[in-house]
């Protein structure tokens, strides 16, 4: 059996008296693809940030590669190879998208001259980003911010990708680019946990999917089964779920996970 390359031991983290996550155990395997849906305040992001190292537990441990990395700071997470996006983009306004993502090469993954610029530019061409390397990143549009986003944590050389609701806000053709890339990354062998509302950008891409309520895990295992649950469609849904949905259609109707209803048009919104 494959030793997990992620694994959170009864982790626990609370503010005060909100609990964002109470006595989680799970794991991840190298090249596995996990979805996490759950409703809003559920703790999703906060997950991210007790992996990633932006977060301190307040008990339970955290294993990555075989080493405790509990008391490590995200820093030395992310050198490990804990690469993350972050729900709200946040590039440096005042530096090109070259140079967002160059950052990340050097101070993510440790690259130096050379390495670091075939690696930020590897990272561009893979989310198609070549052509506005040079443009400041302030005059970029939703799209281009997640797409620099997702090119940031691709340049740090992840062996865990962690994906904050990347699809929020994008088209059903630009959500399909998305899951293209996500599969190729994939594909390469980084692991990937990947927050999502929309839902039918998960299914064609994850084996197994986790829904997060008040801190606990509520689902955990096969996506249609998970899906169909009737305490995940209590606390996530709160409504029917389609078998095509349930199947990674894209042409089905999105769900918005903070209310549960259908979103209509052809912009989804987180």
């Amino acid at each position: 059996m494959t030793d997990p390359l992620l694994e959170l031991d009864h982790v626990t983290k609370r503010f005060g008296r909100i609990v964002i996550a109470e006595d989680l155990s799970f794991a991840v395997g190298p090249g596995d693809t996990v979805g996490i849906v759950g409703p809003n305040g559920a703790g999703k992001t906060s997950l991210f940030g007790l992996i990633s190292g932006d977060l301190s537990p307040g008990a339970g441990d955290i294993s990555f590669a075989g080493r405790t990395v509990t008391k490590l700071d995200a820093a030395a997470r992310c050198r490990l190879g804990v690469g993350r996006t972050y729900q709200v983009p946040r590039p440096f306004t005042d530096m090109t998208v070259y140079e967002n993502v160059l950052v990340a090469a050097q101070q993510g993954a440790g690259l130096r001259r050379r390495a670091s610029y075939a690696a930020a530019a590897e990272a561009l061409e893979r989310v198609g980003m070549t052509r506005e390397a040079n443009v400041p990143a302030e005059r970029l549009g939703l799209l281009q911010r997640k797409r620099l986003e997702l090119a940031r944590a691709l340049a740090s050389r992840p062996r865990l990708l962690l994906l904050d609701e990347v699809a929020g806000g994008l088209t059903d053709p630009e959500v399909a680019q998305l899951v293209e890339i996500v599969r190729g990354v994939n594909a390469e062998g980084v692991a990937v946990i990947w927050i999502e509302h929309v839902v039918r950008a998960l299914t064609p891409v994850v084996s197994r999917l986790i829904c997060l309520a008040g801190g606990t895990f509520v689902g955990d295992g096969d996506p249609a089964a998970v899906l169909a649950d009737p305490a995940v469609r209590e606390v996530f849904l709160g409504t029917e779920v389609t078998a095509s949905l349930a199947a990674g259609s894209l042409d089905t109707e999105s769900f918005d996970g903070s209310a549960g209803q259908p979103v209509d048009g052809k912009r989804t919104m987180p």
